[in-house]
């Protein structure tokens, strides 16, 4: 990572109780990376987790409220694909084989270093882009474009392209029907709750405006029945 290229396309949330120390890297972060979050405690971490997704997870892992362990141990029922750089005194066998179960990218002995930091950030950057680690609930179209079924948000390269609330509707009952023509009656029921024929026009204009935020030939057009997306 160096100071003269462009910010990394990644967020993090840094998770650090003391107030000086957390400060400065939060401010040395944000020289390389598009969204830093910060929090001070386990309880308001998981919160911040749980309403921005963050790509990186940076965890003390002595906090208050929540401890760094219990916290990624909670993220982890559910989350195998936050990338997690854990901050910790300890070196211990038992510690060893307790980061190997929640995926740690690497954990590092305190007093940390900028440098040590940097390193152990290259190396994740270096995961996110060469290694596809894939929730289940997630569907992976080409160009680098996904669609998480949990948030229901479209992603290109992780950064969320916004959809209208009719576009994300259709997207997502398309997404939950793979290679099954859906049809302009179905369509309309599910965006309107009832079956008006002059909608069909409306659920052209979404199709349309849809199209134009997801890789050519996505959604494909059954002549006179509906619409469909193949994989």
């Amino acid at each position: 990572m160096q100071s003269n290229i462009e910010k990394q396309p990644y967020s993090i949330l840094f998770i650090e109780d003391e107030d000086e120390t957390r400060e400065n890297y939060v401010k040395y972060l944000k020289r390389y990376f598009i969204d830093v979050y910060e929090a001070r405690d386990g309880e308001s971490a998981l919160k911040i987790y749980r309403d921005k997704k963050p790509d990186i997870l940076i965890i003390d892992i002595n906090l208050p409220k929540i401890s760094g362990i219990e916290l990624l141990e909670m993220i982890r029922e559910k989350d195998h694909t936050t990338k997690a750089l854990m901050l910790t005194a300890h070196s211990s066998t038992e510690f060893l084989l307790k980061s190997a179960e929640l995926k740690l990218t690497k954990y590092l002995i305190k007093p940390i270093s900028r440098a040590e930091l940097r390193d152990a950030l290259d190396l994740v950057i270096k995961e996110l882009n060469c290694f596809n680690t894939i929730s289940k609930n997630t569907f992976i179209f080409k160009e680098q474009y996904s669609w998480d079924y949990d948030e229901q948000k479209l992603l290109k390269n992780h950064i969320e392209i916004v959809l209208t609330l009719q576009e994300r509707q259709v997207l997502e009952l398309l997404l939950n029907h793979i290679n099954i023509n859906i049809s302009y009656d179905n369509i309309i029921l599910h965006l309107w709750n009832n079956f008006e024929t002059d909608k069909l026009n409306s659920v052209k204009t979404v199709i349309k405006t849809l199209r134009k935020k997801l890789p050519k030939d996505t959604i494909h057009n059954i002549y006179g029945l509906g619409y469909k997306i193949e994989y």
